[in-house]
C-alpha cells in the first residue's frame, strides 16, 4: 500500500492530495486495460465465429478436398507472419468450436441468441484456452455452459478451470442431500442446494486409501487454499478445532472440525469430517454444533448457520430419515481421494509377462 508523503520532483511537492488523485488514476488506468484486454479478445472471438461458420459453410459447399486445412493455414500464416492462432489445429478447433455449439436448437434457446449469425455474448469473457478446453472435455452442451458461466462467476485461471472439471462439478454441485427446502426460506434454500456438492475430490492430498479423521483433518487444513477452492466460491475460512463453550455452571467446550463463513448466502458453516459411512448418529452431532454455532458466532445480521457432513459414503435413504426432524440445515457430501490401486507382486510380474 502507497503511503502519502512529501516528495519534490523539480518546482513540484506532491502532497497528500497529489497522492490520492494518482492513487485514482492508477486504478481507472488498470480498469481501462481490463475493459481493453475484454474488447480484443471479444474481437478474437467474434472473428473465429465468424471464420467457423465460413468453414462449415463454404467447405461443405465446394468441396475443397482433405488438405483445406493445411492450405488455409499456410496462406493466413504467410499473409500476417508472427501472427498466432492460424495453426492447422487452431483452425479445426475454431471449426468444431461453432460446429459444437451451432448444431442444437436448445441451445439457441438457452442463449437466446441468433448463433448463426452472431457468438454468444458471454463468449467473450473467458480466453480461447478457456473454450478450447471446454470444448476437448466437456461431453454435452449443457456441461459446456456450465463452466462458461462459473468461470465467468469465478473468475478462474485455466488450471483453476480444468481442476474443477477434473473433480466433475457439473455433475456434483448442488447433490449435497440435504433438509435445506424445509429448514430455510426459498431464495436461501435454493441457493445453499446450489452451492454444496455431493462430492468432494480431495485427490489434491497427499493421502490415499483408509486413513485417520484427524490426519484427514490436518491434511485439509495444511491445504487450505485448494480445500476453498474445491468448496467453491464465496467460502471463507474462519478456523478448525474452535472452541465452542457453552457457558453455567456446567460449562463444557465442543470443538467442531472446521468452521467457514459463506459471503453470498451470509452464514456460517460447521463442517465435520467422517472416514467412515453415513450413520444415523452424525446427524445429532453436527445438529448440535450447528445450535452452537447460532448462539455464539452468528450475528444479528447473519443469516441461520448450516451443517455440512462430508463422509465417506452415504446411504440416501439412511441419510434422509436421519434429516427428518432435525431443527437445523444440514446437508451431507462424500469425499474421494486418490485413487488406489493394489496388486500383489504376482499380479504385477504376471501384467509384465502379458
Amino acid at each position: 500500500m502507497e503511503k502519502a508523503g512529501f516528495v519534490k520532483a523539480g518546482n513540484f511537492v506532491a502532497d497528500e492530495n497529489y497522492s490520492t488523485w494518482l492513487k485514482s488514476i492508477k486504478g481507472r488506468l488498470r480498469h481501462a486495460q481490463i475493459k481493453a484486454s475484454v474488447r480484443i479478445n471479444q474481437s478474437m472471438l467474434e472473428f473465429y465465429w465468424e471464420l467457423g461458420h465460413d468453414i462449415n459453410t463454404l467447405q461443405d459447399t465446394y468441396s475443397w478436398g482433405s488438405g483445406f486445412f493445411e492450405k488455409l493455414s499456410l496462406d493466413l500464416r504467410n499473409e500476417f507472419p508472427g501472427q498466432e492462432g492460424y495453426s492447422v489445429t487452431n483452425l479445426r478447433y475454431i471449426k468444431n468450436w461453432y460446429t459444437f455449439y451451432s448444431q442444437c436448437d436448445t441451445i439457441r434457446y438457452q442463449l437466446g441468441n441468433e448463433l448463426k449469425d452472431s457468438m454468444p455474448e458471454k463468449f467473450a469473457y473467458i480466453p480461447w484456452r478457456h473454450h478450447i478446453d471446454i470444448l476437448r472435455r466437456c461431453k454435452n452442451i449443457e456441461e459446456a455452459l456450465f463452466y462458461i458461466d462459473e468461470t465467468i462467476s469465478n473468475g478462474w485461471s485455466r488450471s483453476e478451470m480444468n481442476s474443477q472439471i477434473d473433480s466433475n462439478l457439473f455433475a456434483t454441485k448442488g447433490k449435497a442431500l440435504s433438509n435445506f427446502n424445509e429448514k430455510l426460506p426459498a431464495v436461501q434454500g435454493k441457493l445453499a442446494n446450489e452451492i454444496l456438492k455431493g462430492e468432494y475430490k480431495l485427490d489434491f492430498l497427499p493421502i490415499a486409501g483408509d486413513i485417520e479423521e484427524r490426519k484427514l483433518e490436518d491434511a485439509l487444513a495444511q491445504n487450505i487454499t485448494r480445500f476453498l477452492l474445491e468448496l467453491g466460491s464465496g467460502f471463507a475460512y474462519v478456523g478448525r478445532q474452535m472452541e465452542l463453550r457453552i457457558p453455567g455452571p456446567d460449562e463444557a467446550s465442543f470443538f467442531p472440525d472446521m468452521v467457514f463463513y459463506h459471503i453470498k448466502m451470509k452464514c456460517y458453516i460447521v463442517v465435520e469430517l467422517k472416514v467412515v459411512d453415513f450413520i444415523p448418529e452424525f446427524a445429532g452431532k453436527i445438529n448440535f454444533y450447528v445450535n452452537a454455532a447460532d448462539a455464539l458466532l452468528k450475528g444479528e445480521d447473519d443469516n441461520p448457520s448450516i451443517g455440512l457432513l462430508i463422509c465417506r459414503a452415504r446411504n440416501k435413504t439412511v441419510v434422509e430419515w436421519s434429516l427428518k426432524g432435525i431443527s437445523n440445515p444440514l446437508g451431507v457430501a462424500t469425499y474421494q481421494l486418490q485413487k488406489v490401486v493394489d496388486n500383489t507382486i504376482a499380479e504385477q510380474e504376471d501384467s509384465k509377462k502379458k
